[in-house]
């Protein structure tokens, strides 16, 4: 499809976001449309944590490797769709897997009547079958973190290696048409930045703007936490009921307000953004994305009316030269399991209970890599989180000679299934071979799962190039039955 779109330039762009993870709540970006008189509605669904699940699912399955979210928020936004011919949707929910998931978004479109509606799948981000090449064009693949070499060893027990694209994709997707945009792994703001870009014709050296989108993007992408989720000075006066997710209003010169819709829950105030804005920055005066080295040393939070917080004066940088990688690696495998322990001494029957649980293992033979004995509600996990000063009443907890009911959690992490299954078969016993009080042993019982270690590296941007796919759901459709179009 080789439709150019007609670029406006609007004085004030709108651009909300709806999801702030995979598994976020699947009505936010219907409501947030529906009342948000939106632009963009952008999803934000990936992590390194996610990325590794995907490529677990995608390992099983070819089709499989994207945020099975997608294609059920698609269809709840239908009516916005229909309704808002202006409304375009950026997602990074695309995971392993863009083109799998564009399918299945022109599945629900063309079910809808809308199969003339562009979608383009952005990729480029997979660099799991080029490492051996790009090791010989000097990339070391060092874990940034610890220093450590990439070793065979590891290599050969990769399942996914993600670069961290920015919004260019996103921006050619955009001039070719695409209302609905889908990526593998873009970084979370570059959602904003694109749309942004795009519409104000910015340039990719315009740093100061390409920093406050980026501003902007960071303080949407977690979704409800710019918005009174997670807030730390959170009292029952702030109702979370039909809580609010967050949208921007841009200016051409990168100011923005951060909002919310009306009449919903949650509260923008200086303190909410604020938090949003150092979440996971690491160093303030250099952000590093793919778009721009940002500087939010001196961003400035303006309170203008009721949840409303204007958000300027952010510095921009030329982009680093290097691209982050997200890699996953096979690691063997982890099981834990729950009992329920109750009555006085609790905390120790409890703990009693899982170096049973253990010791058993070790009289049949088995020794476990790694293993975690956890008595939640104790005050064991978060140690002296809730100290209560002598005098003064509990509010949350108390010692662990006082608390009379917790919940035990033991697990385990081996190269062997095995092991772990065997593990998993010594909780049951314990409701009539261990301490007293033990209940919660109905149900059926856990399996270990795969475990996906991390590795985060860095690569030349040179040698990662987005890729852009264009075509109406309808087309998308016929090209997957016809072969031509490939996951």
């Amino acid at each position: 499809m080789s439709t150019i779109s007609v670029k406006r330039s609007p004085e004030i762009l709108r651009i909300g976001n709806g999801a702030g993870y995979w598994g976020d709540n699947l009505d936010a970006p219907r409501r947030l449309a529906e009342v948000g008189r939106l632009d963009y509605l952008t999803l934000e669904y990936l992590a390194e944590l996610t990325l590794s699940i995907l490529a677990h699912l995608r390992s099983r399955d070819l089709e499989a490797g994207f945020v099975g979210d997608v294609p059920t928020v698609v269809e709840s936004l239908i009516p916005a769709l229909k309704s808002q011919a202006e409304l375009k949707i950026v997602t990074n929910g695309g995971g392993m897997n863009p083109t799998a998931c564009v399918r299945a978004v022109a599945k629900v479109l063309e079910a809808a009547g809308l199969g003339a509606v562009p979608i383009a799948a952005v990729a480029g981000d997979d660099l799991l079958p080029r490492l051996r090449d790009l090791q010989a064009a000097g990339e070391t693949l060092e874990n940034f973190d610890t220093g450590e070499p990439m070793t065979a060893e590891i290599l050969g027990r990769l399942a996914s290696a993600n670069a961290y694209l920015g919004a260019t994709g996103i921006v050619e997707a955009l001039q070719r048409g695409a209302r609905v945009v889908v990526t593998g792994r873009v970084a979370d703001a570059s959602l904003t930045v694109g749309p942004a870009v795009h519409e104000f014709g910015w340039t990719w050296n315009d740093w100061q703007r390409l920093a406050a989108a980026s501003v902007a993007g960071h303080l949407i992408e977690c979704g409800a936490q710019a918005t009174g989720g997670m807030y730390s000075g959170w009292s029952s006066a702030l109702s979370l009921d039909n809580l609010g997710y967050p949208l921007v209003e841009m200016s051409a010169d990168g100011r923005f307000t951060l909002t919310k819709p009306t009449g919903t829950g949650g509260a923008v105030t200086f303190d909410t953004v604020s938090e949003q804005l150092v979440y996971e920055i690491r160093d303030p005066a250099h952000y590093l994305t793919p778009d721009v080295d940002a500087d939010f040393s001196q961003v400035s939070l303006t309170e203008t009316g009721p949840d409303r917080v204007l958000v300027q004066h952010a510095r921009g940088n030329p982009a680093p030269p290097q691209l982050k990688v997200s890699m996953a690696y096979r690691d063997g495998y982890m099981a834990a399991g729950t009992l329920v322990v109750y009555g006085p001494d609790a905390t120790v029957r409890a703990r009693t209970c899982g170096d049973l649980i253990l010791s058993r293992l070790r009289q049949a033979g088995i020794e476990l890599a790694r293993t975690k004995i956890e008595c939640l509600g104790s005050g064991m996990v978060v140690p002296d989180a809730w100290h209560v000063p002598p005098g003064q009443p509990a509010q949350l907890g108390g010692s662990a000679s006082t608390v009379t009911e917790v919940v035990l959690r033991v697990s385990a992490h081996d190269p062997s299934k095995a092991k772990l299954e065997r593990f998993l078969r010594e909780f049951a016993p314990l409701a009539g071979a261990g301490t007293p009080g033990v209940t919660g042993y109905t149900g059926p019982r856990p399996s270990p799962y795969p475990v996906f270690a991390y590795w985060p590296t860095t690569i030349s941007r040179q040698h990662v190039q987005p890729t852009v796919e264009v075509h109406t759901a309808s087309e998308w459709l016929k090209s997957s039955a016809d072969g031509s179009v490939h996951a």
